[in-house]
């Protein structure tokens, strides 16, 4: 019977498979075995054991790193002035540059054995979320010596005597590093840079010693122009064998001293305004000793993998944390500002134009700190899961860009205009650079999330794919024949299991969790199935040309992410005890991603290339239409009243957001204008209640009316003066700032006057 299968099925679909094989290149090869799989590959398998999400560690700071974070930390936010550093010095002062080389926030990764903090992926990203809520320059400049670079390369790869000279330097700021890896010919494609070294002897100190003659033009280099040390990727040749046979070894990784000669360094790019130092640097035909390739001459050529791990690690801290940072800021403060600017006699969150954008800002947010965390726990249990951390950067950083946008929207006039008052523009003008960065959001999300994910997450894919390479072709295709018999019998089990929850609208699908949140789970596995009844589809019609169908990979890699955040929430309302107060904002991130899900899926089956394929898909997974919804008007509208109600619950869903308490700080002043105008909402009532029964003016200067009610006994002095102090604050908070006609000096606080009694409170 088994020879039998082998001959009319197995054998035939083996040499098929290994026609229709994507060619995979050497850097593609690298990428994909280079990273893990985690919860992603349990969503790629149509069956998501949600008790394995569950075990998962809860994200928990250590007493440590929560001191880091009272002290430190904090005194770091209360010294940063974002618009003096953006506008005026375009770069950190001084005593902040000394303060992060003294407090040794650039040795977060760097372990304790060098002088480092050796923190958790969570707390790296909590300490750059918290800065990016006061200065995305600032966070930046914090965020890359931890993230890829010299100080991640050399703690995996140096030797022992690069570890013990370059790690103590690093981590007490002596050293200031930068990454070059990005050229004006290879950005996205990385493995394609062209610079070059060439093995050869050379001098060194004034002898001959074996070495790489090495040239680059590198750009968008953050931390260039001020960097004391330069890693920098390369492509390495032998010629004349010196280190063995192979003559092109592939990309490699040395770090060179700045002050090294023929180094150029120290220009400046300008990255849409942010004061970072961003910059190129060039070399022609320098000369570095063998010693200086990171790892040493045994590394030569590994490069490429080095790269690729430690940047599906970095790729989920650094952008997602700016991401959730803007989340943060712009949640706090977009719904205090909806309570205090009134229009037409009331706040303007009360209009259900502005509270659907506030409730997109309320519940991407939710979703957003779900993600970080849930990314930064797969990164704290030692995996290195490329296609999570894709996830996480492509989505993370579009979802800020859509809430900034919403912000702005309601902000209106008083975020367009710059200057000290303006807690918004400056992070707006950053999101291009969170877009562009660690991956271009257009490739990862075209090439890379579905691309690899396909293969890395699927069950039996890439095992098939070994298979198929397997040198010996026999044992390939033996071999081959047991994976695929369990993929067919995988694949039957998803595509009856998928029709069967569209039939029946997910009743039967075990939900893994009792309570409100029961009917997610049961939506989230009905997707999974159909994922993976999808991909399955895919790869096997559409073989090697799925990778250039990109539009497709990007449509079915969009389904697999929004399955990843919908699970992140979930398991962030359980991980924090499930909060009342926070379950609309988890109905709606759930929502919202089952919604998106959904919908690429379908899109997909519409552009599928094969037209009856895409029919089939439809007809089998959702047989009766697509009936998942965005979330409610409804629902909008309670998370626009909950963003406009202080408590705990709006602690909890800002909590990283810094609030100064200084009384010029612009987030410090809007909040604080919340706080009194929300105390004066039941003596606002009482006016109102007088107005409607004649005793108080409908219309008129709050003044005017205030004195009516003192009179007609509706209010008491110390009642009107509680009311005055707050419209002072309100007053000044809506204020956006003003300049001499040479910009060269602030007007705002100096010619603000009294007219905010002329409001209607």
């Amino acid at each position: 019977m088994s020879s039998l299968r082998r001959k009319w099925i197995s054998d035939p679909a083996f040499n098929m498979f290994k026609k229709v094989l994507p060619p995979l290149s050497s850097t593609e090869k690298e990428a994909m075995e280079a990273g893990s799989v985690w919860w992603d590959a349990e969503l790629f398998s149509g069956k998501p054991n949600f008790t394995t999400l569950h075990h998962y560690p809860k994200p928990v700071l250590t007493s440590e790193e929560q001191s880091f974070m009272d002290n430190e930390l904090e005194s770091l936010l209360e010294i940063l002035d974002d618009q003096k550093i953006v506008k005026d010095d375009r770069d950190l002062p001084p005593e902040v540059w000394e303060f992060l080389r003294k407090k040794r926030f650039f040795s977060l990764i760097i372990s304790k054995e060098y002088g480092g903090l050796e923190f958790s992926a969570l707390a790296n990203s909590t300490i750059v979320s918290r800065i990016a809520t006061r200065s995305i320059s600032a966070a930046v400049s914090v965020m890359v010596p931890n993230s890829l670079g010299p100080g991640e390369l050399l703690s995996h790869y140096g030797t022992q005597e690069q570890k013990d000279y370059w790690l103590p330097r690093l981590a007490d700021g002596t050293d200031i590093p930068c990454f070059a890896l990005t050229g004006p010919e290879a950005g996205s494609d990385a493995g394609g840079i062209p610079d070059q070294g060439e093995v050869c002897y050379g001098t060194h100190e004034g002898e001959e010693v074996l070495g790489i003659r090495v040239s680059w033009n590198k750009r968008y280099i953050t931390l260039a122009p001020v960097a004391t040390v330069l890693g920098l990727a390369f492509k390495l040749k032998d010629p004349n064998g010196l280190l063995g046979d192979e003559k092109d070894l592939g990309i490699t990784c040395a770090l060179i001293p700045a002050d090294h000669a023929g180094v150029e360094i120290g220009e400046r790019h300008d990255p849409l305004g942010s004061a970072f130092m961003n910059g190129p640097t060039r070399g022609n035909q320098v000369f570095i000793p063998m010693d200086w390739l990171i790892g040493g001459s045994e590394y030569a050529g590994k490069g490429w993998r080095m790269l690729v791990e430690c940047l599906s690690a970095g790729r989920g801290i650094s952008l997602p944390a700016l991401g959730t940072a803007i989340g943060h800021l712009t949640t706090r403060t977009t719904g205090a500002y909806a309570y205090v600017r009134k229009q037409f006699g009331m706040s303007i969150g009360k209009f259900e134009g502005v509270a659907e954008a506030m409730g997109r800002i309320g519940g991407l947010t939710y979703l957003l700190e779900a993600t970080r965390t849930l990314t930064t726990t797969s990164l704290d249990m030692k995996e290195k899961p490329g296609i999570v951390t894709a996830i996480a950067k492509y989505h993370m950083t579009e979802i800020a860009r859509t809430i900034l946008n919403d912000s702005f929207d309601i902000h209106a006039g008083r975020a367009i205009q710059d200057g000290p008052m303006n807690y918004l523009a400056k992070h707006y003008l950053g999101v291009p650079v969170a877009i562009t960065v660690e991956g271009a959001n257009i490739l990862t999300r075209n090439l890379m999330i579905f691309g690899q994910g396909a293969t890395r997450c699927h069950p039996y894919v890439l095992k098939e794919m070994e298979a198929a390479a397997n040198p010996d072709s026999k044992e390939g295709a033996k071999q081959f024949d047991d994976l695929l018999f369990k993929h067919i019998k995988h694949a039957m089990g998803n595509t009856f299991g998928a029709l069967g929850a569209a039939l029946t609208g997910s009743r039967f699908v075990k939900a893994h969790m009792s309570g409100p949140t029961q009917q997610h789970y049961k939506d989230i596995t009905r997707l999974s199935r159909a994922l993976a009844v999808s991909a399955d589809f895919a790869m096997l019609t559409l073989g090697g040309d799925l990778k250039r169908k990109e539009m497709i990979s990007a449509r079915l890699g969009d389904g697999l992410s929004y399955l990843y955040m919908a699970s992140a929430a979930l398991k962030k309302y359980e991980d924090e005890g499930r909060q009342q107060g926070d379950l609309n904002f988890v109905h709606y991130a759930v929502q919202h991603c089952l919604y998106n899900a959904s919908k690429s899926l379908n899109e997909a089956y519409a552009n599928f290339p094969v037209k009856y394929v895409g029919g089939v898909l439809k007809g089998l997974l959702f047989p009766l239409g697509n009936h998942f919804n965005a979330p409610s008007d409804e629902l909008c509208v309670s998370l626009a009243e909950a963003m406009m109600t202080p408590g705990a619950q709006r602690d909890r869903l800002t909590h990283l957001c810094y609030i100064g308490q200084k009384e010029d700080d612009s987030v410090g002043l809007m909040e604080r204008a919340f706080l009194a105008m929300y105390n004066v909402k039941p003596l606002e009532r009482k006016l109102m209640k007088a107005a409607k029964d004649g005793k108080v003016a409908r219309k008129g200067l709050l003044h005017d009316r205030l004195n009516q009610a003192l009179e007609a006994k509706v209010l008491t002095e110390q009642e009107v003066g509680q009311i005055i102090a707050a419209d002072k604050l309100r007053y000044k908070a809506i204020q956006v700032d003003h300049f001499s006609h040479d910009f060269s000096e602030v007007r705002t606080n100096a010619t603000t006057k009294k007219s905010h009694l002329n409001s209607a409170a």
